[in-house]
């Protein structure tokens, strides 16, 4: 669905893919978190838009792998009494810097 974000915003929200062009729309006009935008109406970025769109899922994907990684091995050292509580909060502050810095690479180009 690709629309202006003005009245289509319900249906650019419930469309798997949704595109709010910005010059003539509204700026809260594009229904929720799941449209993308382009305020210079330009068409020859989407593909940009897509590439970025399968960088931010692989991205999300490492990120949950790499937290819920580091939790299962302190949960496995936890049984066999070879971790500390404190060990563990480390471990969840340095997976939650981690997961912030891996996310962050986003913003190279």
């Amino acid at each position: 669905m690709t629309g202006d974000g003005i009245n289509d915003a319900p249906a650019l929200a419930n469309a798997d893919i949704g595109f709010a062009m910005g010059g003539a729309g509204h700026p809260h006009g594009d229904g929720g978190g799941r449209c993308g935008g382009d305020e210079r109406d330009d068409l020859q970025r989407l593909p940009e838009t897509i590439r970025l769109s399968r960088r931010t899922h692989a991205v999300l994907w490492q990120n949950i792998n790499l937290a819920l990684g580091i939790k299962a091995v302190f949960l496995v050292a936890a049984v066999f009494g070879n971790a500390s509580m404190w060990m563990a909060v480390f471990a969840d502050m340095g997976a939650s810097l981690l997961v912030v810095a891996n996310g962050l690479r986003l913003l190279r180009r």
